[in-house]
């Protein structure tokens, strides 16, 4: 190839490719188009490559897609923000394709090349696009329209910006449901972008036409555009005009819309302003507690926290709670599940009182649930109680339901009870930890599952942590190292993985008189798991006690170890040989 050829060399590859039978031939041309632009250079990129890409009609959409996104990040490769509009042509016939996700990712890459493209190049090529597209033929092309307005309107001028908002409207009016979907979703950014005269005016009524749409996919939508446009909207206009379809909206005859109004209550709660929330919003959402469908239950138990924490502890416990009560034995556990996991929230907006009488019982039944996810969401966020209540009767009316829950079949909710231990330790105080839970704790030593067994060793560190070295020699040292010769490895090996944890909070002292002595033993256990086990801890141990009782102790051991028969044995032993050496060395 001679050298005047040579700058064609990559542009031909490219065409060769993309026209190639096998799709990851293309797919691979095609991310390398930055790479291509580079060697072409500006000027030939903006005659050739990209006149070449706008008719380039691959029929496949992973390679279409991945085309959309390279020329969302086009600018540089063309000649910068002035020659931006070139990049137009091909994302515009990208807006028009069947498949969805190509259509979004080319209308996402225009979003991002207009919002650097300038004024006047937004009103000469951008413009004209976005209103090609809303007049085409195929519903693809106003699909993709919806998601622009809010590019180009505050660019626009005068004349033409009350040409954009007269074909939204039309486009919210489509035939197409899907068109008017994402007109739809696409209200609130358009909207943000408007005048406040014209979002009165003109927007209010477009968004009240869609409120009232015969398809529930649109009207869904639109609720999501209530919480939107409330916050644009004066406090006297939001409820007006916003208020009115967010009640009606919860009385909704389709399940999907009444579930998104329970999903967005807050932010419409927001939207509204406090007082029209206590007279309007607090029925609907009384409503909406108690709906026919499980979903839209779910959906408004999870926010009823949120929701008492506007509302007045009077209002709260006049409406909501008696709703909580019903919700607490509803027939659908996920809605069970729901409320527990933001029940306990509710405990500082009542008060104490209202706490005690009204929301302790609601506590215990959901304790006692039979779904295992019910009662561990209750666990998880028992400290919010404690904080309103006290741990006196906190402890007199949980606590039997904390250690029933300790034995649980479900290893999982077992599991939740000890990694709430130590702030229950925390909370309780040494004393009454000691008669209630200090038991549990070992007992979950030499629990069955190897989850168990390991959270259980953490939770003895935690302890330690919180109760110090003196509480950890007489409350769990002794009990553990008896665990020692238990006659399975299994429950041997959670004793030497207890020791490793133990031994940095305990320290050095302990650790020499109490723990390594325990260590050695059980270097002569029968079984190798436990031998390099052995290793491992001796290893965890060489910075914790002093240099002549390493040299003393557990230099010897692991010689012994190293000249196992097992190899594993072997090698953990001659790696913590390493270690010690090392600590010589530095030392």
């Amino acid at each position: 190839m001679s050298m005047v050829d040579e700058p064609l060399y990559p542009i031909a590859v490219l065409i060769d490719e993309l026209k190639n039978d096998d799709i990851q031939l293309r797919l691979n041309s095609i991310r390398r188009l930055s790479t291509i632009a580079r060697a072409l250079g500006e000027d030939r990129t903006r005659k050739e490559l990209i006149p070449f890409l706008s008719e380039n009609n691959d029929d496949d959409d992973e390679v279409l897609l991945a085309m959309a996104e390279e020329l969302g990040v086009f600018i540089p490769y063309v000649g910068g923000v002035e020659h931006a509009h070139v990049l137009l042509p091909p994302l515009e016939t990208l807006c028009t394709v069947e498949e969805t996700c190509v259509r979004d990712k080319a209308v996402e890459s225009l979003c991002r090349i207009g919002s650097q493209m300038r004024e006047s190049d937004l009103v000469e090529h951008f413009i004209p696009l976005v209103k090609r597209l809303a007049a085409g033929e195929w519903f693809t092309a106003r699909v993709s329209a919806c998601g622009l307005f809010h590019i180009v309107y505050p660019s626009a001028p005068e004349v033409s910006k009350t040409e954009l908002r007269n074909i939204y409207n039309q486009l919210c009016q489509d035939d197409m449901p899907m068109v008017r979907r994402s007109a739809a979703s696409n209200l609130g950014k358009f909207a943000a972008t408007v005048e406040y005269t014209h979002l009165k005016a003109d927007i209010i009524s477009i968004f009240e036409d869609l409120t009232q749409d015969d398809q529930d996919s649109v009207r869904l939508l639109a609720v999501e555009g209530c919480a939107a446009l409330g916050k644009l909207l004066e406090p006297h206009d939001c409820v007006a005009h916003v208020l009115p379809v967010i009640v009606n909206f919860s009385q909704d005859k389709s399940w999907r819309v009444r579930y998104m109004v329970a999903n967005q209550l807050y932010e419409l709660c927001e939207a509204v302003g406090p007082d029209p929330t206590k007279t309007e919003l607090v029925p609907a959402y009384v409503h909406l507690l108690r709906d026919n469908e499980a979903e839209v239950r779910i959906a408004a138990a999870g926010k009823v926290t949120k929701f008492c924490r506007i509302l007045s502890a009077e209002l709260a416990i006049q409406h909501i709670l008696p709703c909580v009560k019903e919700l607490s034995s509803d027939t659908s556990q996920h809605v069970r599940s729901a409320l527990a996991s933001v029940i306990m929230g509710m405990a500082p907006v009542l008060g104490k009182d209202a706490t005690i009488e009204q929301l302790l019982p609601i506590f215990l039944s959901l304790l006692k649930d039979e779904f295992p996810d019910v009662r561990l969401n209750i666990i998880s966020k028992l400290d919010q109680v404690n904080q309103v209540i006290g741990i006196d009767l906190l402890s007199q009316s949980l606590l039997p339901a904390i250690v029933e829950l300790a034995e649980d079949r479900h290893w999982r909710v077992r599991l939740a009870i000890i990694e709430y231990i130590p702030l229950l330790a925390s909370q309780l105080g040494v004393g009454f930890f000691d008669d209630k839970l200090g038991s549990l704790c070992m007992q979950w030593l030499q629990d069955k599952v190897y989850s168990i067994r390991d959270a259980a060793a953490n939770n003895l560190k935690r302890l330690a942590e919180e109760f110090g070295p003196e509480w950890a020699m007489q409350h769990i040292i002794p009990q553990t190292l008896d665990m020692i010769n238990n006659p399975h490895y299994l429950y041997r090996m959670t004793i030497l993985r207890a020791i490793s944890l133990l031994a940095p909070v305990l320290g050095s002292e302990i650790t020499c008189s109490s723990l390594l002595p325990v260590v050695v033993h059980a270097s002569k256990d029968r079984v190798p798991n436990i031998k390099f086990n052995v290793a491992k801890v001796l290893q965890s141990l060489i910075p914790i006690v002093d240099q002549s009782t390493v040299e003393k102790t557990i230099r010897p051991c692991l010689v012994e170890l190293s000249e196992d028969p097992d190899v594993d044995v072997r090698f953990f032993a001659n790696q913590a040989l390493q270690a010690i050496d090392q600590v010589m060395m530095t030392s």
